[in-house]
């Protein structure tokens, strides 16, 4: 990992001091040697809930594709390493992006590019560091594989351009944090087909739906500072917006499984993750940025549980 240097004080975690911020720099980023925390801030080490849903979407195709346990099994591994190291990257080419605006931000403007901690020039090179594993891991994967992942990279840069430029920046996250509904049906050797663009389109809406909640974090703080989101756009409808959105996902999570040819077990599993889904809309609070938050985390429970019911589905 590359030296950040710390050229401010260190991000502190108490709210009295800083106002509302999910920047976690206790617990373990604590214990690392103090010129590498700002580095894993950066990448947002400290909350690995991002991390999780970039996986889930690939572990969905995997689950449903993967031609045994061993193959499934090594592929879940890669794809977790991969998620893990790709969100980072995404995360520094957000900063990058962002650095300004994130200064303006309650609960921003203590990332480690916003304060000073970490230069854009460090920032910069530990990004080619972490697209140099992410890059280790895609050349494990079959051909079809890492030309999907090559790809990937344009959703991955217009995504911070996207904020300033529509009212639907969580529907450009969508395409670019459900890309491993794509790559992982095709790392485990299964064609582009229905089921696949099926699962990518569940993986979409369910991704525009959850980033709405987390978007109500800082809505008001986004109007003033000219970043277009959702949760600006539907406000006090945003409920139903949500309601629509997750109904979307079963719906169309229900279409892949069926036509994949899963048995009648998924979808009898399929109402877990509907439940978990419908607890979501019916305890959202867009007033309450806390619950907000934990309503977003929450979504790593629904991906496992759509696993879930998709291994049931091959039984």
């Amino acid at each position: 990992m590359p030296r950040c240097a710390v050229l401010h004080a260190p991000v502190q975690e108490n709210p009295a001091v800083q106002g509302y911020t999910d920047i976690r720099a206790g617990g373990w980023i604590a214990r690392l040697p103090a010129s590498w925390r700002p580095c894993a801030l950066l990448m947002r080490a400290d909350r690995p809930i991002g991390s999780w849903l970039l996986f889930l979407p690939g572990l969905w195709g995997i689950a449903l594709f993967a031609p045994g346990w061993g193959r499934g099994l090594w592929l879940t591994f890669l794809f977790f390493v991969g998620a893990f190291v790709m969100r980072g990257a995404g995360c520094v080419v957000n900063d990058l992006w962002d650095r300004d605006i994130d200064r303006q931000v309650e609960r921003t403007r203590d990332r480690p590019l916003a304060s000073g901690a970490v230069s854009p020039r460090q920032a910069v090179a530990f990004l080619a560091l972490l697209c140099a594993i992410g890059l280790a891991v895609l050349l494990q994967l079959n051909t079809a594989s890492i030309w999907l992942g090559v790809l990937s990279l344009a959703p991955i840069l217009a995504y911070p351009l996207a904020k300033r430029v529509t009212d639907y920046p969580q529907l450009v996250l969508g395409f670019t944090f459900g890309w491993g509904a794509l790559m992982g049906p095709v790392a485990a050797g299964a064609p582009l087909g229905w089921p696949v663009v099926v699962l990518y389109a569940a993986t979409i809406a369910w991704i525009l739906g959850y980033d709405t909640i987390y978007a109500h974090q800082d809505r008001e703080d986004d109007a003033l500072v000219g970043i277009r989101s959702t949760a600006l756009k539907f406000g006090k409808r945003t409920r139903p917006f949500l309601a629509a959105c997750y109904t979307a996902v079963i719906l169309l999570l229900a279409a892949a499984g069926w036509l994949a040819g899963l048995s009648p077990w998924f979808h009898l599993g399929l109402l877990l993750p509907a439940v978990a889904l419908a607890l979501q809309v019916r305890a959202l609070d867009i007033h309450d940025p806390a619950l907000c938050l934990t309503l977003f985390k929450s979504n790593r429970e629904v991906g496992l549980l759509a696993t879930l019911a998709i291994l049931l589905g091959r039984l």
